[in-house]
């Protein structure tokens, strides 16, 4: 188990594009014996995107009964189409289609405000 801290992307000076992909998969891995396990190729893409040009950060989180909800901010809708056109994305997003999606939709938003909150680390207290 790592042991990074689990956190939000921090909030962006606004404006900024926020892409929402919400998503329900089919049971099982989906891989259909092509040796591509979803977890495998969701690492690679995570690496990929880091390298787009205007990329921000994504945030990413699933319910128990399988609902995802991932969410990728993007300086600018460059980013968002440089992304969306990326050769090995592409090629996931149709396998997906074809073995791990039961249904998904993909929201793209202008963010006008952000900020954050971080609680502060308190000092242990003496014993």
């Amino acid at each position: 188990m790592s042991d990074q801290r689990i956190a939000p992307v921090p909030a962006h000076q606004p404006p900024y594009y926020a892409v929402v992909f919400t998503s329900v998969r089919t049971e099982g891995d989906g891989d259909g014996g092509g040796g591509d396990s979803y977890a495998d190729t969701a690492e690679r893409l995570g690496e990929l995107v880091k390298d787009i040009p205007g990329f921000l950060g994504e945030d990413s989180a699933r319910t128990p009964g399988g609902l995802a909800v991932t969410v990728a901010y993007f300086r600018d809708l460059a980013g968002i189409e440089h992304w969306r056109t990326h050769a090995e994305h592409r090629a996931a997003k149709e396998y997906g289609r074809a073995h791990w999606y039961e249904r998904y939709s993909l929201h793209i938003a202008r963010v006008e405000h952000s900020h954050g909150f971080e609680r502060a680390v308190s000092a242990p207290s003496p014993e």
